[in-house]
């Protein structure tokens, strides 16, 4: 692929710019390996064990490499049916699912966690992302694909139950909750936290490389094998978009020990009306976000802020999003897709981006 890229500072691209995804492991010929395990050019006899498990609504692949890989992807695959029958909103015996019946629980020490950085990157992201949206994610449908446009007078109701702010929490005892008609939903960040959460276990079983891929959000461990770099692609969000009809891929990123995870609102989405309404809500109106952005990926060691922060940056939009990078530019990196196509990605990105569109680069 060519690299075409101009690079810019933060403030003039500002100046410039005012005027939900998913990633798959691409091969070092350039072919794509939905399955991890034959992403992996290995250069001398290495153990390997690969899992696939349907958990979190999605299809999710746990591969590792070294004399316990297959014990660590056991283990791997227990962690994440463990974590999702604690966090699941279907089931009616989970922790969150209690939470919401009951309207208060102490959580336990793995939910609360999940909970404070929750609420961490609602104060942070200045409420765009907020996990007591659920109860508009039910009205529209996204929980149960019976999908409806709710009445404005229905979306301004039940705006009245968002904001995480209206919770009460007590660190010291963990106790949660929630004022009456409230519930909350953790989806949005906790396939990150999974994710970050199969890396300990790949460092407790000695694994020397790995990777895992929940529903598209890719997490590596270490590099290849073979010491090389893994390459995950950025799924083209729309190709009816001109400037993206002749790819299949926005780009690829060369990556080790980091979490690239993507959202978009080409994921999960209705039409009705010749209207599109897709599943990633603006907890500031209640209906499906406006930014001008196709998907948002984000780059981090930290599998649980890429979750979180995909999501909240496409609530944000361009600008936004850019400045928000910019007051957090040593915790992740993103590549922005806006409707028209255009792709802009961040400074830490230029050496690791490669791409056959034009992008921009916005330096700090």
């Amino acid at each position: 692929m060519t690299r075409q890229i101009g690079c810019l500072l933060l403030a003039a691209a500002l100046c410039a710019l005012t005027g939900c995804g998913s990633a798959a492991e691409v091969s070092t010929d350039g072919e794509t390996n939905q399955a991890a395990s034959s992403a992996v050019q290995e250069t001398e006899e290495i153990s390997s064990s690969t899992q696939q498990v349907f958990a979190m609504d999605t299809y999710m692949t746990v591969t590792a490499y070294g004399d316990q890989a297959e014990a660590a992807v056991s283990a791997a695959v227990e962690e994440i049916q463990r974590l999702d029958a604690l966090w699941s909103v279907g089931e009616s015996d989970s922790e969150i699912s209690i939470l919401n019946d009951s309207g208060s629980v102490l959580l336990s020490e793995e939910t609360a966690e999940l909970v404070e950085r929750s609420l961490t990157l609602y104060q942070e992201t200045e409420g765009a992302f907020d996990i007591t949206i659920y109860p508009l994610m039910v009205e529209w449908g996204f929980t149960s694909g019976e999908y409806q446009v709710p009445t404005q007078e229905r979306i301004d109701q039940l705006l009245e139950l968002v904001g995480s702010d209206k919770l009460e929490y007590d660190a010291e005892t963990r106790q949660l909750t929630l004022p009456e008609g409230m519930a909350i939903d953790l989806g949005g960040i906790a396939k990150g936290y999974v994710s970050s959460h199969i890396m300990d276990v790949f460092e407790e079983y000695g694994v020397v490389s790995g990777m895992v891929s929940l529903g598209g959000n890719v997490q590596t461990y270490r590099t290849k094998t073979d010491g090389s770099l893994w390459r995950v692609g950025i799924e083209n969000p729309d190709a009816t978009v001109e400037a993206l009809s002749s790819v299949d891929y926005v780009g690829i990123l060369s990556v080790a020990d980091k979490a690239v995870i993507t959202s978009g609102g080409y994921e999960r989405y209705f039409e009705e009306d010749g209207v599109t309404y897709h599943h990633i809500l603006d907890p500031a109106t209640g209906s499906s976000a406006r930014s001008g952005l196709l998907s948002v990926t984000i780059v981090s060691e930290d599998g649980t802020l890429a979750d979180g922060l995909s999501t909240s940056l496409f609530v944000m939009g361009k600008e936004r999003a850019l400045t928000f990078w910019a007051a957090h530019s040593d915790e992740f990196d993103v590549v922005l897709v806006e409707e028209d196509g255009s792709v802009t990605i961040t400074g830490g990105l230029k050496d690791c981006f490669e791409s056959d569109l034009d992008y921009t680069c916005v330096e700090n």
